[in-house]
C-alpha cells in the first residue's frame, strides 16, 4: 500500500535553487506557467529576477512547495488586492510530481493559507483549457469555473480557450467543515 507524500509549503533556500530553475526553464510547460513568449531564461537572469522579487515582493507571497524533504515547486499569491480582498494562485511542478495528488494539496494549502492567514475573500487562477489534469486538481481544492476567454491563449502553434477558476472563502469554508 502507497502512502501519500508528505507536502508543505516553506520559504525557499539555496538548496532549492536547481529544482526552482528545472521549473522556470521548462519549454514543455512554458504556456501553462507564463503569458508571455516562450523562452529560456539563462540561470544568471532568472537568478537576478527571483532576488529582486524577494527584495521588493510587491504584496506577492511565494513558497516552495516541499515533498519528504525536498522542493518540487512553487506556490504563490500575486497580484493581491487588499481592498477587494482577493488575489490570483499560480503554482508549478518538476515533472516527476505531477499526477501524485502533490499539486492538488499544495493548493488546498495555500488557499487555508490565503483565507485564514491572509483575511482574503477569493482567490482566483487561470489555466489553458488543454490542462486537463490542472482543472480538475483545482477544481478538487475548491475551484469553480467562472468563465472562459475563448482562443485567448497561443499554445503550442495554435489559439486555445483560457479558463478562469475562482474559490470564495465561504465556498471553501464550506467545503472544510464538510456542509
Amino acid at each position: 500500500m502507497s502512502t501519500a507524500p508528505t507536502v508543505t509549503l516553506r520559504a525557499r533556500t539555496d538548496a532549492d535553487l536547481d529544482a526552482l530553475y528545472s521549473i522556470a526553464s521548462d519549454l514543455d510547460t512554458w504556456e501553462e506557467r507564463n503569458p508571455g513568449r516562450p523562452v529560456t531564461p539563462t540561470r544568471e537572469a532568472w537568478q537576478a529576477r527571483l532576488t529582486a522579487r524577494e527584495a521588493d515582493p510587491g504584496g506577492n507571497m511565494s513558497f516552495v512547495i516541499d515533498v519528504d524533504g525536498a522542493a518540487v515547486g512553487t506556490v504563490g499569491l500575486f497580484d493581491v488586492d487588499d481592498v477587494a480582498q482577493h488575489a490570483e494562485v499560480g503554482i508549478a511542478l518538476i515533472p516527476s510530481a505531477r499526477g501524485r495528488g502533490i499539486g492538488t494539496e499544495a493548493m488546498r494549502q495555500i488557499l487555508e493559507f490565503a483565507f485564514v492567514r491572509g483575511n482574503l475573500r477569493r482567490v482566483h487562477l487561470e489555466v489553458i483549457s488543454s490542462n486537463a489534469a490542472g482543472i480538475r486538481s483545482y477544481e478538487k481544492a475548491g475551484f469553480v469555473v467562472e468563465g472562459r476567454q475563448r482562443e485567448h491563449a497561443w499554445v503550442r502553434g495554435q489559439y486555445e480557450d483560457l479558463v478562469r477558476m475562482g474559490v470564495l472563502r465561504e465556498e471553501w469554508q464550506a467545503a472544510r467543515d464538510g456542509r
